[in-house]
């Protein structure tokens, strides 16, 4: 053994042997001992059978190395027909890697019997076959080999067959069944023999196959029909498809010499069979068209059974067929106008036109009465003639009142059920008539062609019809056509040929076409010649009004005279005689007596392999001594040729040509040997068997193969360089150069083949550190390369999937995080989130959150939030207040699962957002019992504009919630003062005068602008005093006043000074934050105050790409700020990159 780079492959090989069918358990052999190996490592080692087969046959105890069967195994199975059974194990043995080789040969058992393909075999032979012919049965399988084949075959005793056994080395033994004895069917129809195939087991084992032999006889009986005639009636209409008769022959002759066809004679005009129909199988004869009693009464149709012999005999019967005839025909209307117009002057009773009424039906059914529409000045005047009729006026015409009449003529007959029939015809009355007629010829001359105008009627009468007027004179006239000699008879083909088997008895009738004469009577065909010879006469039967049908009979010799040469006259009665002829070429048949014969003994050729499909190997020829179809050769692969070798080549059936079909592989098989059959057309086909060897040239057509055993389809990132994760071996079917691989894998990959001193050994090792971070899944293509011409490649690709270990911390998606926090929120609920991710996988990046509580004073805050630990939603357990907590900062951690545990922990700074949930306090008036109220005096004699009084008032919200605005809500008189919105100052409006009241009451209403508008109320007294007391009371009030004024100006002052130094420190807090973060996150509270008397704020903060800011005056009461909502919002461009800041 050799190793090399962490891997060893064993060079020695072991061989054992076992008999099939042994139980499973049983010991094979044992490997550690022979090889060397220490036991006692086996284990640690993980020594194991690599098999990619889901079921092995095979196992090896881990703990001694001893090989064991795992389950019964069937050597017919595993192996099929292969001589040699040898399964190839391999092992391995990892730390280092050590790969041996083991062969396990399993020897045949005689288990199988031999079979047949088919247990009963049925054959067709013709009597006429010859002593020797010889017919090639399909060779019974054996599963077993060796002496357990199939060894020896027998025949059942029997005095027309015997049993001969070609020996075809490996492909077995093929039996032939061998004609010694002709065959006479009329002796024995059929033959039962048993063939029996035996192995070379002791007892042998064997299998039997019963073949039927059915003799076919040769074609020797015609057809024949049980009646003489065939005669019936049929009514005219009846439907399409109704039966008319059914006629029946038999034939004596077996087979397809018995099968009898159905047809109509050749010599059937084809008038009759566009009417009638003949089913070719049952012989039921059918109605396919319209019958009409008025165009034939009678119908003698010839109709004709064959059989399906080679060269098939045939009889001929005539079925007569009478019409019955029913009503069907409606009257039918003939008008014969003399004018289509009438002058106005024509007088009662002048004739218009002529009518005439016809139906083909007789008695009742053609009796016919004529009727015309009423309302009109018209009528129909009967003639003495039936059927005749004159359309005559009946009263004066005015072509003023009526210039055109549309007269319906009804004709209707007295049949059941009634027929009838309409005509319409148009007359115009108009002026006096001035203008003779002109004939466009004078005199016409026509000349008549009886043939044409009467075709094949017997008699030829044309009916011409004569009129006078004043009176009403009807005549008519026949006159009939006589026929001349014009014409000749003629056949339908100038030549015929037949083809008669030389085994027709004397007798036998063959039906020719019969002539045709456009002449009727005595000028048609009267008579028919044929000319001299030995084998033939002619007989000639009359159909009467039909024609004369010549008939061939006597009997044949083929080997007197193969061919017939003869000349039918068909001559008509005139003086002279006008004939046409036609001849009639006879090919005489013989019977199948002769096997085709191979021109070669031996065919034996070489083919290239991957030969492409179509190559024409060799080309066989084979002829046969008999004629027709008897020598006709079809060339066909035998029936023992195995299926493997049908899909690979192919024969042409007509030239004998074997060409390539499938893909040839040398490795597959060298040599094959092809059973060809040579046979003939006959009835009973004969065929020859021969063999074809055709023996295969090797080309470099295999790829390498590349099979890969992988250990794991996993690797740890942590793995060293040279960690071995697969094995791999390449085989290539080719030898030489052909069968030499390199192979390599593709560049850029963190792997690498490490050769083994074993050819075609490889291991698939690591060479550099995996991270599986920035790849985890490696597709791999290993290539193999032969150094044949041309050179063949094959590729594999296997999927090696990088293993994570913890090697990275969660990170969080933000450092630092910035929440807004709207007071007021729901306890217990989720106010924000934080969210961390780990580049590893599984455990190793499954996160828990959880929140650092230190216990210091500035952490407190963190004991009333709670943080979900698989999500990071962070709760709040008591409700934020804005005027007592503004902003607050804590730490969360994130820890993933993986051992040992790898964290990451980052800044949470929350700011909370105010509502408006304090309502305006008035701080002026001053407020007692719960209401602000107080009273002021002013002169009566002041001017507009003077102020009164102002009302001071403040919101402890900040914003839009503590921005406030002022209104009158209530007052005396609206025209004496004016409320300042903003300010809250009180002023006249105008001077007093002497009716205006001397006390005011004044109800202002102070509210501040939050969604939720909060508000309070203020009463101010006004009381107008002369001037004098005016000065006296400001005296005393002054002190007092004072004293007021200060007091609250001194809690103004305190409350003003707390908003101030709140909010400053807000300003420094975002400031020293602000600092301490990077130049990308930034967010702040401007203040900006914009009124007077009123504490107001503007806000401007950042989101992304964008700066935001709140514009608190132009805000309509009653809006929302929604968190992500740019409602109400100015949006300045800020080109700084800027992090998450959110907002709840």
């Amino acid at each position: 053994m050799e190793a090399k780079s962490g891997l060893v492959v064993s060079s020695a090989q072991l061989r054992y042997s076992i008999s099939e069918e042994v139980e499973d358990g049983t010991m094979v052999g044992n490997i550690a001992r022979d090889l060397g190996l220490d036991k006692n490592t086996l284990k640690d080692r993980k020594y194991r059978i690599v098999s990619s087969n889901a079921d092995p046959l095979f196992y090896v105890n881990p703990n001694d190395g001893v090989l064991y069967v795992s389950r019964k195994i069937d050597r017919e199975e595993v192996c099929a027909q292969s001589s040699a059974c040898v399964i190839n194990v391999k092992t391995v043995l990892e730390n280092p890697l050590e790969v041996h080789y083991v062969e396990v040969e399993v020897v045949d058992i005689n288990d199988h019997e031999p079979i047949f393909h088919e247990k009963d075999k049925k054959l067709e032979i013709s009597e006429s076959v010859l002593p020797g012919a010889r017919i090639q049965l399909k060779a019974a399988l054996d599963r077993d080999i060796g002496q357990f084949s199939v060894q020896q075959y027998k025949l059942s005793n029997n005095d027309h067959f015997r049993l001969e056994v070609k020996d075809k080395g490996d492909d077995g033994k093929i039996p032939i069944l061998v004609v010694q004895k002709s065959l006479d069917r009329e002796i024995a129809g059929s033959h039962s023999l048993i063939l029996r195939a035996l192995d070379g087991g002791k007892p042998p084992k064997s299998g039997d196959m019963n073949i039927l032999v059915n003799v076919l006889d040769i074609n020797d009986n015609a057809p024949a029909f049980p009646k003489h005639d065939y005669s019936f009636t049929l009514s005219e209409n009846i439907p399409l498809g109704t039966i008319v008769v059914q006629v029946n022959a038999t034939d004596l002759d077996d087979g397809p010499n018995g099968e009898i066809v159905y047809s109509f004679s050749n010599s059937m005009n084809q008038n009759i069979l566009n009417l009638f129909d003949i089913n070719s199988m049952t012989g039921e004869i059918t109605v396919k068209n319209l019958i009409d009693y008025e165009e034939r009464d009678k119908y003698e149709i010839e109709i004709q059974a064959s059989d399906k012999g080679l060269a098939p005999l045939s009889t001929e019967k005539s079925v007569i067929i009478k019409i019955v005839d029913v009503n069907d025909n409606a009257p039918e209307i003939e008008v014969t106008s003399f004018s289509n117009s009438i002058p106005e002057d024509s007088r009662p009773g002048t004739t218009v036109a002529l009518i005439s009424i016809n139906d083909l039906d007789s008695g009742l059914n053609g009796k016919v009465i004529c009727s015309l529409n009423k309302n009109v000045p018209f009528s129909l005047s009967p003639s003495l003639q039936d059927k005749m009729f004159s359309l005559v006026t009946k009263s004066p015409l005015d072509r003023e009142k009526q210039s055109q009449y549309e007269l319906t003529i009804t004709a209707k007959d007295a049949g059941q059920p009634q027929l009838s029939s309409e005509k319409t015809i148009s007359v115009t009355v108009s002026d006096v008539n001035d203008n003779s007629p002109e004939f466009s010829l004078s005199p016409y001359t026509f000349y008549i062609d009886r043939e044409e105008v009467c075709v094949q009627s017997s008699a030829c009468v044309i009916n011409v019809k004569t009129v006078l007027e004043n009176p009403l004179e009807v005549h008519y006239v026949e006159v009939e056509v006589l026929d001349v000699n014009d014409h000749s008879p003629t056949f339908s083909e100038n030549s015929a040929t037949l083809e008669i088997s030389e085994s027709v008895l004397p007798g036998t009738r063959f039906q020719l076409k019969a002539a045709r004469d456009r002449d009727s009577g005595q000028f048609s065909v009267q008579r028919y010649i044929i000319s001299n010879n030995e084998h033939f006469r002619l007989e000639v039967k009359d159909k009467r009004d039909d024609v004369k049908i010549p008939i061939l009979v006597k009997s044949l010799d083929r080997e007197a005279a193969g061919t017939h040469s003869l000349a039918l006259t068909a001559l008509d009665g005139g003086k002279p005689a006008k004939s046409g002829e036609m001849t009639i070429l006879i090919y005489v048949l013989d019977i199948n007596d002769n096997a085709p014969v191979f021109s070669q003994d031996v065919y034996s050729v070489t083919l290239n392999e991957n030969a492409p499909v179509g190559t024409v190997i060799v080309q066989v020829n084979a002829t046969d001594l008999d004629d027709s179809q008897n020598g006709d050769v079809v060339y066909s692969f035998s029936s023992v040729v195995h299926s493997r070798l049908l899909k690979l080549f192919d024969i042409n059936p007509v030239t004998g040509e074997i060409t390539v079909k499938g893909q040839i592989d040398y490795e597959e098989k060298d040599k094959y040997e092809i059973e060809i059959q040579a046979s003939d057309k006959g009835l009973a086909p004969l065929s020859t068997q021969k063999s074809v060897n055709i023996k295969i040239v090797d080309e470099n057509d295999n790829a390498p193969e590349i099979e890969v055993t992988s250990f794991s389809s996993s690797i740890p990132e942590d793995s060293r360089p040279g960690t071995t994760v697969a094995l791999i071996s390449v085989n290539d079917l080719d030898s030489g150069l052909n069968g030499k691989v390199i192979c390599s894998l593709g560049d850029d990959v963190p792997f690498a083949l490490s050769p083994s001193l074993q050819d075609k050994m490889y291991s698939l090792v690591t060479k550099v550190p995996l991270d599986r971070e920035k790849q985890s899944q490696y597709e791999l293509t290993i290539t193999a390369k032969d150094a044949g011409q041309p050179q063949l490649s094959s590729e594999k690709t296997i999927s090696v999937t990088v293993s994570d270990v913890n090697d990275n911390s969660p990170e969080f998606s933000l450092s630092p995080y910035t929440f807004y926090v709207t007071e007021g929120n729901n306890p217990r609920a989720s106010v924000f989130s934080v969210k961390a991710s780990d580049r590893d996988e599984n455990d190793n990046a499954r996160i828990s959150y959880h929140i650092i509580r230190d216990g210091s004073e500035d952490n407190k805050v963190t004991s009333f939030l709670n943080i979900n630990t698989e999500n990071g939603d962070v709760l709040a357990l008591k409700i934020f207040d804005f005027e007592t907590l503004k902003t607050f900062q804590f730490q969360v951690v994130a820890a993933d699962s993986g051992t040992p545990s790898l964290s990451n922990n980052v800044t949470v700074n929350v700011f909370i957002l105010d509502q408006n949930d304090n309502a305006p306090v008035i701080l002026y008036p001053l407020s007692s019992n719960g209401s602000a109220q107080g009273v002021e005096e002013i002169p009566r004699n002041v001017n507009a504009g003077h102020l009164v009084t102002k009302v001071r008032a403040y919101d402890a919200d900040i914003g839009y919630n503590g921005w406030l605005l002022f209104s009158l809500q209530e007052v005396t008189d609206h025209g004496l003062f004016a409320l300042d919105r903003y300010t809250g100052q009180i002023r006249t409006l105008r001077s007093f005068t002497e009716t205006d009241e001397a006390e005011h009451k004044l109800v202002i209403l102070v509210k501040d602008n939050g969604n939720v508008s909060l508000s309070a109320t203020a009463t101010v007294i006004v009381k107008l005093v002369e001037p004098k007391e005016a000065f006296a009371a400001s005296d005393v009030k002054s002190t007092a006043k004072d004293d007021e004024d200060s007091n609250v100006i001194f809690y103004l002052m305190i409350t003003l000074g707390a908003v101030s130094v709140l909010f400053l420190i807000s300003i420094i807090v975002l400031i020293a934050m602000q600092c301490s973060k990077s130049t990308d996150y930034t967010s702040k509270y401007l203040p900006e105050t914009n009124y007077d008397g009123t504490l107001c704020h503007s806000i401007q903060y950042r989101s992304g790409e964008k700066r935001y800011m709140l514009v608190g005056p132009r805000m309509s009461i009653g809006s929302t700020i929604v968190p992500g909502s740019h409602a109400n919002t100015l949006v300045l461009p800020d080109r700084r990159k800027t992090s998450e800041v959110r907002h709840i």
